[in-house]
């Protein structure tokens, strides 16, 4: 699901579900600005299929964006399904290290 990152009408940004539910894709930034509302459009759509989570269209991102995942990632447990974040940006990469949750990001 896409969600408007601001009310000014911005370019669309969040998780988008590929055509058949295999995999999601992100697009846009995902900031402490637009993180609650990119969170909370994610929950109304079912897990990506094969679990995968590609974040290759991710732009700006902050550490509201580790919270999201780690967020994703515990929604997926308690649903008993696998989730796997791909193309992972090196600013995202860099702030889990920081915040010792660089295993949520390992391929």
């Amino acid at each position: 699901m896409i969600t408007p990152s601001s009310p000014q009408g911005d370019l669309p940004q969040g998780f988008v579900s590929d055509a058949n539910g295999a995999r999601w894709i992100y697009i846009g930034e995902l900031t402490f600005a637009n993180a609650s509302n990119i969170y909370g459009a994610a929950l109304t759509l079912p897990l990506p299929q094969s679990g995968e989570v590609d974040l290759s269209g991710m732009a700006a991102v902050d550490s509201s964006a580790v919270a999201v995942l780690v967020a994703l990632s515990r929604r997926a447990v308690d649903e008993g399904k696998a989730l796997a974040f791909r193309n992972v940006p090196a600013a995202l990469t860099a702030l889990a290290d920081l915040y010792s949750v660089e295993d949520l990001l390992a391929a």
